[in-house]
């Protein structure tokens, strides 16, 4: 393909807004799917499929967030109500005409957002930040390897959903079992590969049986730290250059509210 590969790094204006759940659905596994709405979403921009936004979870025995205002001072929470739990979030579907923003949680014992999301219901109040930019990464590679784990899912999934049709590569994915795969749209020409937790397998084996494909590739890869550290190592060993990569910790074993970039 040889386009242009250099990566944009785009800024956008911080504006914080506060939405309603306007649908809930079940995917599959632990995962859920919340669909927010309202009219502080308008003008909402994502410009990249592993954008980020802050999500601002009502504090206990609140109906809605506190929303920070931006001035001269900075960011600045109104002293009126308690500080927010925060977490960081992939926008999984931004629609500007229906006025929607999909946002998929994976349920898991324990963490605000997990316990946010499982008891989530119409009329629901969430408050969201960002994303403050975007990390855009040109299409145009001979191969691309999506690799990750549930949490990298919103994202993998929107990069297949976002690649040409004559695209072409992998999409490793670990998930619990056989019953948490999602259905994915993709090019023909990417592979999806499921790994299951229940069969004792990991990202970092099934990386190391595959072949580098020839050409010029790009590899992004998500999950948990501590495993997303060692896949770090073993790509570089295989010669990818760090600029031709990106690897980040989603969460970390005991802190799921953890978020790294790993490697730059």
């Amino acid at each position: 393909m040889h386009q242009d590969l250099t990566i944009q790094k785009l800024r956008h204006p911080l504006k914080f807004r506060l939405l309603q759940v306007s649908r809930v659905q079940r995917l599959a596994g632990r995962m859920l799917r919340i669909t927010l709405k309202g009219e502080d979403l308008a003008g909402f921009v994502s410009a990249s499929f592993d954008d980020h936004i802050k999500l601002f979870f009502p504090a206990a025995g609140e109906s809605q967030p506190a929303i920070p205002t931006v001035g001269e001072s900075g960011i600045t929470f109104p002293a009126s109500q308690a500080k927010p739990a925060m977490r960081d979030y992939t926008p999984r579907r931004y629609d500007a005409a229906a006025g929607e923003l999909d946002i998929d949680f994976v349920v898991h014992d324990g963490g605000v957002a997990s316990d946010w999301a499982a008891q989530a219901q119409v009329g629901h109040y969430l408050g969201i930040g960002g994303p403050r930019g975007s990390r855009v990464v040109p299409t145009g590679f001979d191969w691309h390897w999506l690799i990750g784990d549930e949490t990298a899912l919103p994202a993998i999934a929107r990069r297949l959903e976002e690649l040409p049709a004559d695209s072409v590569g992998t999409a490793l994915i670990l998930v619990d079992d056989e019953t948490a795969r999602l259905p994915l749209s993709r090019p023909a020409g990417v592979e999806i590969v499921w790994r299951h937790r229940d069969q004792q397998q990991n990202l970092l084996q099934a990386v190391a049986q595959m072949a580098l494909p020839a050409g010029a590739g790009y590899v992004w890869a998500a999950g948990e730290s501590g495993e997303m550290r060692a896949l770090h190592k073993h790509l570089q060993q295989l010669g990818i250059d760090k600029d031709r990569m990106r690897v980040a910790g989603y969460w970390k074993s005991g802190d799921v509210g953890a978020h790294e970039t790993i490697g730059e």
